[in-house]
């Protein structure tokens, strides 16, 4: 896996991502897989501090905007 889901807000459907390598841009297709969970989406929205990113590199914790629930300790894998 490139990252770690460690939190999710479900109220805001952002799940906060510990990225073990990166970049991960904007645009790229990520697959979400944990014990319940199977998501492959596109990565739409990040953002780093509250501040909207176009990229994170490996090490950083940012939010991504997800389109369907995860859990905190789900799989973050390219494609």
């Amino acid at each position: 896996p490139i990252g770690i889901v460690t939190h999710y807000y479900s109220h805001l459907s952002v799940a906060v991502v510990q990225l073990n390598e990166g970049p991960l841009r904007v645009g790229e297709t990520i697959h979400i897989k944990g014990h319940t969970t199977d998501l492959r989406q596109e990565v739409d929205s990040m953002e780093v501090d509250h501040q909207s990113v176009q990229e994170a590199s490996a090490g950083q914790i940012f939010g991504l905007k997800v389109r369907d629930h995860v859990r905190e300790h789900d799989h973050i894998y390219r494609g």
